[in-house]
């Protein structure tokens, strides 16, 4: 993709500010002739924490990695329907999927630092980009809004991967808002971490929707009432060929989905009656 055309998708993709940042309509998602998740109309508001929550095999994954277009690696994948970010559709030909991904950042569920310097983990995404500004003060910044500084200040040159597992997920938190995303997407980031690491995970996230949108797949259902704005529940059902098609069943405020849901299914997962 030539620069002017890097530039009209950047421009295509930071305007037209709304309260809902990511919005999906009658999304159907494929690897190959295998359908993975169907029909998916869901709102994600900005600056909020918005939680999918479902049994294994539903599709939250896959639907999240659809908001920053990484299932564009998979070979066979394609969908129907449409996925937009502030009004852009994202799959749109003119739209770059590197730019997408640095307005939409991931984080995984197994802390990956590079195997580099506490430093080099946060200024490698700046540098790549072609940031000119100040990169000792972003690299300090990104920390401090992952509550990370204090613990590291002191040792930027030591290896990433010498941390500890909750110290890890911070720095690839803080390596994913380095580059000023717009939106930060976390696929269980809490699954291999301890009770202790988990908490300090969740309240940064709750720092962190000050200004970020987030999204965040987990299994634990406790973890979502104690985060989430707005919880989505899926469910799948088995197909023809053996598989597993997940589908949003509903979603709304949490306090809703978990206290009042209106489908019966939402209602036995939440109250564990669920299968």
């Amino acid at each position: 993709m030539s620069s002017n055309q890097q530039a009209a998708s950047h421009n295509q993709l930071t305007s037209n500010s709304t309260e809902t940042v990511l919005r999906t309509e009658n999304l159907d998602i494929y690897y190959g002739d295998f359908k993975a998740v169907q029909g998916v109309f869901i709102e994600i508001p900005k600056n909020r924490i918005t939680a999918l929550i479902g049994p294994s095999g539903c599709g939250k994954s896959t639907l999240i990695r659809c908001f920053n277009r990484l299932n564009d690696l998979i070979e066979g994948f394609h969908i129907n329907g449409k996925v937009y970010y502030r009004h852009q559709n994202l799959y749109d030909k003119s739209i770059d999927p590197v730019e997408v991904r640095r307005r939409i950042g991931m984080v995984f569920q197994k802390p990956n630092p590079f195997p580099k310097s506490i430093y080099d983990n946060i200024a490698y995404g700046l540098r790549v980009t072609g940031h000119k500004g100040n990169l000792d003060e972003l690299v300090e910044t990104s920390l401090r809004r992952a509550a990370l500084w204090d613990e590291v200040k002191d040792k930027l040159k030591t290896n990433g991967l010498s941390l500890s597992g909750g110290q890890q997920q911070r720095l690839c938190i803080a390596r994913a808002i380095a580059t000023n995303p717009d939106v930060v997407l976390m696929d269980e980031p809490c699954a291999s971490l301890d009770p202790i690491s988990t908490l300090k995970v969740e309240e940064l996230m709750h720092q962190l929707k000050e200004q970020y949108s987030i999204v965040i797949v987990t299994h634990n259902m406790q973890q979502a009432t104690r985060i989430a704005d707005i919880t989505a529940f899926f469910n799948a059902q088995e197909t023809e060929k053996g598989g597993k098609m997940g589908y949003l069943v509903e979603y709304g405020p949490t306090e809703i989905i978990f206290q009042n849901p209106q489908q019966e299914a939402t209602k036995d997962y939440v109250s564990g009656r669920f299968g």
